[in-house]
Protein backbone atom coordinates (compact mmCIF):
# COMPACT_ATOMS: atom_id res chain seq x y z
CA UNK A 1 0.00 0.00 0.00
CA UNK A 2 1.01 3.40 -1.12
CA UNK A 3 0.84 5.29 2.04
CA UNK A 4 1.86 9.33 2.23
CA UNK A 5 4.47 8.58 4.71
CA UNK A 6 6.12 5.54 2.47
CA UNK A 7 5.40 8.22 -0.11
CA UNK A 8 7.78 10.60 1.25
CA UNK A 9 10.42 8.53 1.89
CA UNK A 10 10.38 7.24 -1.70
CA UNK A 11 9.90 10.86 -2.77
CA UNK A 12 12.86 12.43 -0.88
CA UNK A 13 15.74 9.72 -1.68
CA UNK A 14 14.58 10.01 -4.93
CA UNK A 15 15.78 13.73 -5.15
CA UNK A 16 19.16 12.50 -4.82
CA UNK A 17 18.45 11.26 -8.38
CA UNK A 18 17.42 14.64 -9.32
CA UNK A 19 20.75 16.00 -8.44
CA UNK A 20 22.47 13.25 -10.02
CA UNK A 21 20.86 14.37 -13.19
CA UNK A 22 21.27 17.80 -12.87
CA UNK A 23 25.18 17.80 -11.25
CA UNK A 24 26.49 15.49 -14.42
CA UNK A 25 24.54 16.90 -17.55
CA UNK A 26 24.84 20.86 -16.65
CA UNK A 27 28.45 20.48 -18.01
CA UNK A 28 27.00 20.17 -21.38
CA UNK A 29 25.71 23.77 -21.59
CA UNK A 30 29.77 24.86 -20.21
CA UNK A 31 32.11 22.83 -22.81
CA UNK A 32 32.20 26.32 -25.01
CA UNK A 33 32.87 28.69 -22.12
CA UNK A 34 35.09 26.48 -20.47
CA UNK A 35 37.46 26.05 -23.44
CA UNK A 36 37.47 29.49 -24.21
CA UNK A 37 38.20 30.50 -20.32
CA UNK A 38 41.10 27.74 -20.12
CA UNK A 39 42.31 27.64 -23.79
CA UNK A 40 41.37 23.62 -23.73
CA UNK A 41 42.42 21.58 -26.38
CA UNK A 42 39.50 18.55 -26.69
CA UNK A 43 41.76 15.99 -25.02
CA UNK A 44 41.95 18.50 -21.55
CA UNK A 45 38.02 19.62 -22.45
CA UNK A 46 37.30 15.43 -21.74
CA UNK A 47 39.59 15.47 -19.03
CA UNK A 48 37.38 18.71 -17.32
CA UNK A 49 33.95 17.13 -18.66
CA UNK A 50 35.58 13.67 -16.82
CA UNK A 51 36.44 15.22 -13.85
CA UNK A 52 33.25 14.74 -11.99
CA UNK A 53 32.97 11.32 -12.94
CA UNK A 54 36.33 10.06 -11.22
CA UNK A 55 34.77 11.36 -7.95
CA UNK A 56 31.64 9.36 -9.22
CA UNK A 57 33.78 6.62 -9.14
CA UNK A 58 35.37 7.42 -6.15
CA UNK A 59 32.17 7.77 -4.08
CA UNK A 60 30.77 4.53 -5.67
CA UNK A 61 33.33 2.61 -4.44
CA UNK A 62 33.66 4.16 -0.53
CA UNK A 63 29.73 4.68 0.07
CA UNK A 64 28.58 0.98 0.92
CA UNK A 65 30.72 0.38 3.60
CA UNK A 66 29.37 3.60 5.47
CA UNK A 67 26.14 2.71 3.95
CA UNK A 68 26.08 -0.33 5.44
CA UNK A 69 27.07 0.85 9.01
CA UNK A 70 25.56 4.19 9.19
CA UNK A 71 22.56 3.81 7.41
CA UNK A 72 21.57 4.79 3.48
CA UNK A 73 19.87 7.51 5.11
CA UNK A 74 22.25 9.43 7.51
CA UNK A 75 24.69 8.90 4.65
CA UNK A 76 22.83 10.24 2.04
CA UNK A 77 22.72 13.73 4.99
CA UNK A 78 26.34 14.43 4.49
CA UNK A 79 26.42 13.91 0.85
CA UNK A 80 23.74 16.31 0.71
CA UNK A 81 25.89 18.67 2.24
CA UNK A 82 28.71 17.58 -0.50
CA UNK A 83 26.41 18.64 -3.18
CA UNK A 84 25.55 22.14 -1.93
CA UNK A 85 29.70 23.17 -1.18
CA UNK A 86 30.21 21.95 -5.04
CA UNK A 87 27.95 23.62 -6.49
CA UNK A 88 28.58 27.12 -4.57
CA UNK A 89 32.23 26.19 -5.12
CA UNK A 90 31.93 26.07 -8.41
CA UNK A 91 30.35 29.19 -8.98
CA UNK A 92 32.92 30.64 -7.09
CA UNK A 93 36.13 28.74 -8.55
CA UNK A 94 38.98 30.67 -8.98
CA UNK A 95 41.10 28.84 -11.72
CA UNK A 96 40.68 25.58 -13.66
CA UNK A 97 42.84 23.66 -10.33
CA UNK A 98 40.02 24.87 -8.05
CA UNK A 99 36.82 24.06 -10.65
CA UNK A 100 38.00 20.38 -10.93
CA UNK A 101 38.16 20.25 -7.11
CA UNK A 102 34.56 21.28 -6.62
CA UNK A 103 33.61 19.11 -9.57
CA UNK A 104 35.26 16.07 -8.05
CA UNK A 105 33.19 16.76 -4.72
CA UNK A 106 30.79 16.86 -6.49
CA UNK A 107 31.27 13.75 -8.17
CA UNK A 108 31.35 12.03 -4.71
CA UNK A 109 28.08 13.22 -3.55
CA UNK A 110 26.82 12.10 -6.96
CA UNK A 111 28.72 8.28 -6.86
CA UNK A 112 27.58 8.07 -3.41
CA UNK A 113 24.01 8.81 -3.31
CA UNK A 114 23.75 6.58 -6.66
CA UNK A 115 24.40 3.32 -4.82
CA UNK A 116 22.54 4.61 -1.06
CA UNK A 117 19.47 6.59 -2.77
CA UNK A 118 18.28 3.04 -4.10
CA UNK A 119 19.63 0.50 -1.80
CA UNK A 120 17.11 3.02 0.75
CA UNK A 121 14.21 3.03 -1.73
CA UNK A 122 14.41 -1.06 -2.35
CA UNK A 123 14.07 -1.57 1.26
CA UNK A 124 11.28 0.50 2.48
CA UNK A 125 9.26 -0.24 -1.18
CA UNK A 126 7.12 -3.47 -0.84
CA UNK A 127 7.62 -6.29 -3.14
CA UNK A 128 5.22 -5.85 -5.81
CA UNK A 129 5.86 -2.33 -6.34
CA UNK A 130 9.58 -2.39 -5.86
CA UNK A 131 10.76 -2.10 -9.44
CA UNK A 132 8.52 1.26 -10.14
CA UNK A 133 9.84 2.80 -6.88
CA UNK A 134 12.89 2.27 -7.62
CA UNK A 135 12.96 3.52 -10.72
CA UNK A 136 11.48 6.90 -9.23
CA UNK A 137 15.37 7.65 -8.74
CA UNK A 138 16.40 7.16 -12.45
CA UNK A 139 13.58 9.31 -13.64
CA UNK A 140 14.56 11.98 -10.91
CA UNK A 141 17.76 11.41 -12.74
CA UNK A 142 16.02 12.09 -16.32
CA UNK A 143 14.50 15.27 -14.62
CA UNK A 144 17.09 16.25 -13.01
CA UNK A 145 19.19 15.95 -16.94
CA UNK A 146 16.02 18.08 -18.58
CA UNK A 147 16.14 20.64 -15.82
CA UNK A 148 20.17 21.10 -16.40
CA UNK A 149 19.31 21.61 -20.34
CA UNK A 150 16.31 24.02 -19.22
CA UNK A 151 18.69 25.58 -16.53
CA UNK A 152 21.15 26.43 -19.38
CA UNK A 153 19.08 27.64 -22.07
CA UNK A 154 17.30 30.17 -19.47
CA UNK A 155 21.03 31.36 -18.02
CA UNK A 156 21.97 31.78 -21.84
CA UNK A 157 19.22 34.01 -23.03
CA UNK A 158 20.16 36.25 -19.50
CA UNK A 159 23.34 37.80 -21.16
CA UNK A 160 25.56 36.99 -18.38
CA UNK A 161 28.59 37.66 -20.17
CA UNK A 162 31.79 35.74 -19.18
CA UNK A 163 30.07 34.80 -16.01
CA UNK A 164 27.35 32.52 -17.60
CA UNK A 165 29.08 29.10 -16.85
CA UNK A 166 29.44 29.88 -13.35
CA UNK A 167 25.62 30.61 -13.20
CA UNK A 168 25.10 27.11 -14.58
CA UNK A 169 26.98 25.16 -12.77
CA UNK A 170 26.32 27.20 -9.24
CA UNK A 171 22.14 26.88 -9.58
CA UNK A 172 22.77 23.53 -8.44
CA UNK A 173 23.01 24.11 -4.84
CA UNK A 174 19.42 25.38 -4.47
CA UNK A 175 17.57 21.86 -4.63
CA UNK A 176 20.90 20.06 -3.03
CA UNK A 177 19.31 22.42 0.18
CA UNK A 178 16.00 21.15 -0.54
CA UNK A 179 17.36 17.35 0.07
CA UNK A 180 18.90 18.13 2.90
CA UNK A 181 16.15 19.56 4.49
CA UNK A 182 13.95 16.68 3.95
CA UNK A 183 16.48 14.07 4.84
CA UNK A 184 15.59 15.28 8.00
CA UNK A 185 11.84 14.49 8.26
CA UNK A 186 12.47 10.18 6.72
CA UNK A 187 13.20 7.32 9.11
CA UNK A 188 16.21 4.85 8.79
CA UNK A 189 15.34 1.87 6.94
CA UNK A 190 13.54 -0.72 9.04
CA UNK A 191 15.65 -3.11 7.27
CA UNK A 192 18.92 -1.67 8.88
CA UNK A 193 17.60 -1.21 11.82
CA UNK A 194 16.59 -4.45 12.25
CA UNK A 195 19.73 -5.45 11.24
CA UNK A 196 21.53 -3.46 14.24
CA UNK A 197 19.31 -5.02 16.62
CA UNK A 198 16.64 -1.55 17.22
CA UNK A 199 13.78 -3.63 17.49
CA UNK A 200 11.63 -0.73 18.77
CA UNK A 201 12.70 1.75 16.25
CA UNK A 202 12.12 -0.37 13.60
CA UNK A 203 8.69 -0.60 14.58
CA UNK A 204 8.54 2.74 14.93
CA UNK A 205 9.56 3.32 10.89
CA UNK A 206 7.50 1.15 10.07
CA UNK A 207 4.66 2.86 11.28
CA UNK A 208 5.77 5.86 9.84
CA UNK A 209 5.48 4.06 6.10
CA UNK A 210 2.12 2.62 6.64
CA UNK A 211 2.74 -0.10 8.53
CA UNK A 212 1.77 -1.34 11.87
CA UNK A 213 0.60 -3.95 14.16
CA UNK A 214 0.36 -7.02 13.02
CA UNK A 215 1.12 -6.69 9.87
CA UNK A 216 4.93 -4.75 10.89
CA UNK A 217 5.10 -7.90 13.76
CA UNK A 218 5.09 -10.13 10.90
CA UNK A 219 7.50 -7.87 8.12
CA UNK A 220 10.13 -7.87 11.12
CA UNK A 221 9.74 -11.44 11.90
CA UNK A 222 10.53 -12.30 8.05
CA UNK A 223 13.57 -9.40 7.98
CA UNK A 224 15.17 -11.54 11.18
CA UNK A 225 14.70 -14.68 9.49
CA UNK A 226 16.48 -13.62 6.31
CA UNK A 227 19.37 -12.27 8.27
CA UNK A 228 20.19 -15.48 10.62
CA UNK A 229 20.35 -17.27 7.97
CA UNK A 230 23.38 -14.87 6.29
CA UNK A 231 24.75 -13.81 9.60
CA UNK A 232 28.01 -15.18 8.58
CA UNK A 233 27.70 -12.85 5.22
CA UNK A 234 29.61 -9.66 7.21
CA UNK A 235 31.48 -9.04 3.89
CA UNK A 236 30.99 -8.98 0.62
CA UNK A 237 32.23 -12.67 -1.09
CA UNK A 238 32.94 -13.52 -4.46
CA UNK A 239 32.36 -17.32 -3.62
CA UNK A 240 29.33 -16.49 -1.96
CA UNK A 241 27.97 -13.74 -3.81
CA UNK A 242 29.28 -14.32 -7.55
CA UNK A 243 25.95 -14.17 -9.66
CA UNK A 244 24.41 -10.62 -8.17
CA UNK A 245 28.18 -9.24 -8.06
CA UNK A 246 28.45 -10.28 -12.05
CA UNK A 247 25.10 -9.39 -12.82
CA UNK A 248 25.79 -5.81 -11.19
CA UNK A 249 28.76 -5.57 -13.13
CA UNK A 250 27.23 -6.53 -16.53
CA UNK A 251 24.23 -4.20 -16.40
CA UNK A 252 25.66 -1.30 -14.91
CA UNK A 253 28.59 -1.96 -17.49
CA UNK A 254 26.23 -2.16 -20.69
CA UNK A 255 24.35 0.53 -19.10
CA UNK A 256 27.33 2.92 -20.16
CA UNK A 257 28.56 1.05 -23.36
CA UNK A 258 25.70 2.43 -24.86
CA UNK A 259 26.88 5.40 -24.92
CA UNK A 260 24.18 7.68 -23.04
CA UNK A 261 26.09 10.31 -20.97
CA UNK A 262 28.83 10.99 -23.23
CA UNK A 263 25.87 11.74 -25.64
CA UNK A 264 24.13 13.64 -22.84
CA UNK A 265 27.21 15.29 -21.54
CA UNK A 266 28.10 16.74 -25.09
CA UNK A 267 24.90 17.12 -26.78
CA UNK A 268 25.51 20.33 -27.71
CA UNK A 269 28.95 19.64 -29.46
CA UNK A 270 27.29 16.53 -31.51
CA UNK A 271 24.09 18.46 -32.28
CA UNK A 272 26.19 21.37 -33.54
CA UNK A 273 27.65 18.64 -36.52
CA UNK A 274 24.37 18.48 -37.69
CA UNK A 275 21.02 19.52 -38.07
CA UNK A 276 18.93 22.62 -38.03
CA UNK A 277 17.58 23.63 -34.73
CA UNK A 278 19.97 25.36 -32.18
CA UNK A 279 21.82 23.05 -29.91
CA UNK A 280 20.11 24.22 -26.42
CA UNK A 281 16.48 23.41 -28.20
CA UNK A 282 17.54 20.33 -29.62
CA UNK A 283 19.04 19.33 -26.16
CA UNK A 284 15.65 19.66 -24.42
CA UNK A 285 13.69 18.01 -27.59
CA UNK A 286 16.06 15.02 -25.96
CA UNK A 287 15.60 15.71 -22.17
CA UNK A 288 11.67 15.28 -22.80
CA UNK A 289 12.25 12.48 -24.52
CA UNK A 290 13.83 10.78 -22.05
CA UNK A 291 11.54 11.71 -19.33
CA UNK A 292 8.48 10.58 -21.15
CA UNK A 293 9.84 7.22 -21.76
CA UNK A 294 11.33 6.62 -18.41
CA UNK A 295 7.90 7.24 -17.31
CA UNK A 296 7.02 4.23 -19.94
CA UNK A 297 9.69 2.09 -18.21
CA UNK A 298 8.18 2.79 -14.41
CA UNK A 299 5.09 1.93 -15.81
CA UNK A 300 6.37 -1.56 -17.38
CA UNK A 301 8.91 -2.74 -15.08
CA UNK A 302 6.89 -4.26 -12.54
CA UNK A 303 4.81 -5.70 -15.22
CA UNK A 304 6.70 -6.97 -18.11
CA UNK A 305 9.82 -7.27 -16.02
CA UNK A 306 13.08 -6.02 -15.95
CA UNK A 307 14.79 -8.81 -18.81
CA UNK A 308 12.33 -8.49 -21.06
CA UNK A 309 12.73 -4.35 -20.98
CA UNK A 310 16.60 -5.33 -21.45
CA UNK A 311 15.83 -7.28 -24.68
CA UNK A 312 13.85 -5.02 -26.11
CA UNK A 313 15.95 -1.46 -25.50
CA UNK A 314 19.49 -3.57 -26.68
CA UNK A 315 17.77 -4.08 -29.88
CA UNK A 316 16.70 -0.91 -30.85
CA UNK A 317 18.99 1.14 -29.14
CA UNK A 318 21.63 -0.95 -31.74
CA UNK A 319 19.69 0.01 -34.91
CA UNK A 320 19.31 3.87 -33.74
CA UNK A 321 23.11 4.44 -32.73
CA UNK A 322 23.99 2.52 -35.81
CA UNK A 323 21.87 5.06 -37.49
CA UNK A 324 23.23 8.15 -35.82
CA UNK A 325 26.70 6.73 -36.61
CA UNK A 326 26.09 6.71 -40.16
CA UNK A 327 24.26 10.28 -40.06
CA UNK A 328 27.05 11.75 -38.69
CA UNK A 329 29.80 9.96 -41.30
CA UNK A 330 27.69 11.68 -44.02
CA UNK A 331 26.43 7.92 -45.05
CA UNK A 332 23.30 9.06 -44.37
CA UNK A 333 21.42 12.39 -44.34
CA UNK A 334 22.58 15.03 -41.36
CA UNK A 335 18.71 15.94 -40.40
CA UNK A 336 18.41 11.87 -39.76
CA UNK A 337 20.51 12.55 -36.47
CA UNK A 338 17.76 14.07 -34.30
CA UNK A 339 15.54 11.21 -35.30
CA UNK A 340 18.07 8.38 -34.42
CA UNK A 341 18.88 9.95 -31.06
CA UNK A 342 15.66 10.43 -29.75
CA UNK A 343 14.86 6.84 -30.69
CA UNK A 344 17.87 6.12 -28.87
CA UNK A 345 16.75 7.36 -26.19
CA UNK A 346 12.92 6.27 -26.56
CA UNK A 347 14.46 2.60 -26.20
CA UNK A 348 16.99 3.46 -23.28
CA UNK A 349 14.82 5.32 -20.85
CA UNK A 350 12.53 2.10 -20.19
CA UNK A 351 14.78 -0.58 -20.72
CA UNK A 352 18.51 -0.05 -18.97
CA UNK A 353 17.80 3.74 -18.11
CA UNK A 354 14.64 2.11 -15.44
CA UNK A 355 16.39 -1.52 -15.06
CA UNK A 356 19.87 -0.50 -13.89
CA UNK A 357 19.14 1.06 -10.23
CA UNK A 358 16.36 -1.39 -9.61
CA UNK A 359 18.36 -4.42 -10.65
CA UNK A 360 21.75 -3.77 -8.77
CA UNK A 361 19.65 -2.84 -5.61
CA UNK A 362 17.73 -6.06 -5.62
CA UNK A 363 19.86 -8.52 -6.36
CA UNK A 364 22.35 -8.77 -3.26
CA UNK A 365 21.38 -9.47 0.15
CA UNK A 366 20.73 -7.22 2.73
CA UNK A 367 23.69 -7.64 5.21
CA UNK A 368 25.90 -6.81 2.20
CA UNK A 369 23.34 -4.79 0.03
CA UNK A 370 24.93 -1.16 0.28
CA UNK A 371 28.30 -2.61 -0.44
CA UNK A 372 26.85 -5.34 -3.58
CA UNK A 373 25.39 -2.05 -4.74
CA UNK A 374 28.35 -0.52 -4.82
CA UNK A 375 30.00 -2.56 -6.86
CA UNK A 376 27.67 -1.63 -9.58
CA UNK A 377 27.64 1.59 -9.03
CA UNK A 378 31.10 1.91 -9.49
CA UNK A 379 31.26 0.22 -12.39
CA UNK A 380 28.84 2.67 -13.82
CA UNK A 381 30.95 5.45 -12.86
CA UNK A 382 34.14 4.07 -14.11
CA UNK A 383 33.10 3.58 -17.63
CA UNK A 384 31.48 6.61 -17.70
CA UNK A 385 34.26 8.42 -16.54
CA UNK A 386 36.28 6.86 -19.14
CA UNK A 387 34.21 7.16 -22.27
CA UNK A 388 33.42 10.88 -21.57
CA UNK A 389 37.36 11.45 -21.50
CA UNK A 390 37.98 9.78 -24.69
CA UNK A 391 34.85 10.61 -26.53
CA UNK A 392 35.67 14.22 -27.78
CA UNK A 393 39.11 13.11 -29.26
CA UNK A 394 37.96 9.94 -30.78
CA UNK A 395 34.92 11.89 -32.22
CA UNK A 396 37.07 14.87 -33.32
CA UNK A 397 38.71 11.97 -35.44
CA UNK A 398 35.60 10.43 -36.45
CA UNK A 399 32.27 11.68 -35.52
CA UNK A 400 30.19 8.19 -36.31
CA UNK A 401 33.06 6.25 -35.05
CA UNK A 402 32.14 6.00 -31.07
CA UNK A 403 27.74 5.59 -32.25
CA UNK A 404 28.75 2.31 -34.42
CA UNK A 405 31.12 1.15 -31.54
CA UNK A 406 28.01 1.92 -29.27
CA UNK A 407 25.79 -0.17 -31.58
CA UNK A 408 27.65 -3.07 -31.86
CA UNK A 409 27.99 -2.91 -27.87
CA UNK A 410 23.88 -2.96 -27.47
CA UNK A 411 23.74 -6.18 -29.75
CA UNK A 412 26.68 -7.87 -27.49
CA UNK A 413 24.00 -6.93 -24.46
CA UNK A 414 20.89 -8.57 -26.50
CA UNK A 415 22.96 -11.54 -26.63
CA UNK A 416 24.39 -11.63 -22.82
CA UNK A 417 20.69 -10.70 -21.16
CA UNK A 418 19.10 -13.56 -23.27
CA UNK A 419 21.42 -16.07 -21.97
CA UNK A 420 22.34 -15.18 -18.44
CA UNK A 421 19.91 -12.91 -16.87
CA UNK A 422 17.39 -14.09 -14.06
CA UNK A 423 13.95 -12.59 -14.15
CA UNK A 424 13.85 -10.94 -10.58
CA UNK A 425 10.28 -9.39 -10.72
CA UNK A 426 8.01 -9.47 -7.59
CA UNK A 427 10.61 -11.35 -5.54
CA UNK A 428 10.77 -10.08 -2.45
CA UNK A 429 14.48 -9.22 -1.26
CA UNK A 430 14.30 -12.04 1.45
CA UNK A 431 13.94 -14.38 -1.16
CA UNK A 432 16.07 -13.27 -3.83
CA UNK A 433 19.32 -14.88 -1.98
CA UNK A 434 17.51 -18.41 -2.97
CA UNK A 435 16.57 -17.30 -6.37
CA UNK A 436 20.26 -16.12 -7.60
CA UNK A 437 21.96 -19.09 -6.00
CA UNK A 438 23.47 -17.27 -3.05
CA UNK A 439 25.48 -19.37 -1.22
CA UNK A 440 24.13 -19.37 2.82
CA UNK A 441 26.20 -21.77 4.06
Amino acid sequence: MLTPGLLACIATASLAGLLFGFDTAVISGTTDALTREFALTPTWLGITVSSALWGTLIGALFAGKPGDRFGSRNTLRILAVFYIVAGVGSALSWNWGSLMGFRVLCGLAVGGSSVLAPVYIAEVAPPSRRGTLVAMFQFNVILGILLAYVSNAVIASMGLGDAEWRWKLGVAAAPALLFMILLFRIPNSPRWLVGRGETDEATAALARIGMTGDAAHAEIASIRQALSQSTEQVALSWTRHRKPIVLAILVSGFNQLSGINAILYYLNDIFAKAGDLSPNLQAIIIGVVNMVFTLVGMLLIDRLGRRTLLLVGAAGMSVCLAIAGLALLHVLPDGVLLYALIGFIAFFAPSTGAVIWVYISEVFPTAVRARGSAVGASTHWGLNAAIAAVFPTVAAWSAGLPFLVFAAMMAVQFVVVLLYFPETKGVPLEEMEARLGVDLR
